[in-house]
């Protein structure tokens, strides 16, 4: 737990004043512990990492009395980026993560050097039933130990917000979710899990057409969660794509499409 009464967890070196790091956002109801492989394979390649519980989840419940609406989630994260003394970092997110660090690139462009969006959810004009329907045909795609870890993360949470979040986020997909990607001018790189039924091919590609700077990426044998069950494919792309390398079409895990 933070002075901002959030808690965050960190791997890899401690980031210098003023410097980079990478930092990891969760989806709904969720906490940061399903992106711990994800980090520490970063943290390896010697990258600082940021892994927090946005407040109102998993050990940064209390932290707000009520589930927070998506720009109040933005907004937190920013202050802990200002917190920690941050200069421009990348910024990694899954799921309904992706309407958080949507909201904070565009709000707060100058704390964002790259953002990386995994499994962007939720896709505008969707009804809650169908959402509901694409997550549940999702699970039995994902690794068991995912499939534990965020169900006792729900319960954690608790039934309550988790609806009252999912609220939130329907809303923000409704009004805000493409405007602020059309925001965003910090490189972007849009990945998709080849099994994934939540992120559709064509929602990730427009996704990737909204941002000033996008492109696609699949990873092959991983569904919504790639950032857990394909954690070393995934910082493998997210290495090369903020060093700034060129992505050649056909390498293993890559689809080689731009926006």
């Amino acid at each position: 737990m933070n002075d901002l009464g959030f808690f965050a967890r960190g791997f890899g070196p401690a980031p210098d004043e003023g410097g980079s790091a990478t930092v990891l956002v969760h989806g709904l109801g969720l906490s940061g512990r399903y992106f711990v492989p994800l980090a520490r394979r970063l943290a390896a390649g010697g990258t600082s990492v940021v892994v927090p519980d946005l407040p109102g989840n998993g050990h940064s419940r209390r932290a707000a009395r009520r589930a927070p609406d998506v720009g109040q989630l933005a907004d937190a994260l920013a202050r802990l980026h200002r917190h920690l003394s941050l200069g421009p970092s990348p910024l990694v997110a899954n799921s309904v993560g992706c309407q958080v660090a949507a909201a904070l690139a565009a709000r707060h462009p100058r704390l964002v050097s790259h953002l990386v969006l995994v499994g962007p959810a939720l896709a505008p004009g969707v009804s809650w039933w169908r959402q509901f329907g694409r997550l549940v045909a999702d699970a039995p795609r994902e690794p068991i130990g995912l499939l534990s870890l965020a169900a006792f993360d729900y319960l954690v949470t608790g039934p309550l917000r988790c609806a009252a979040s999912f609220r939130h986020s329907l809303r923000d997909a409704a009004e805000s979710f493409e405007g602020n990607l059309s925001q965003v001018r910090a490189p972007t790189l849009v990945v998709r899990g080849a099994g994934d039924t939540i992120a559709s091919g064509t929602w990730t590609r427009r996704v990737a057409d909204l941002v000033a700077d996008g492109r696609t990426e699949d990873v092959p044998g991983a569904a919504h969660a790639a950032h857990y069950s394909a954690p070393d494919a995934l910082a493998a792309l997210i290495e090369k794509f903020t060093a700034g390398e060129k992505f050649t079409p056909g390498e293993p895990g890559e689809s080689g499409e731009s926006g």
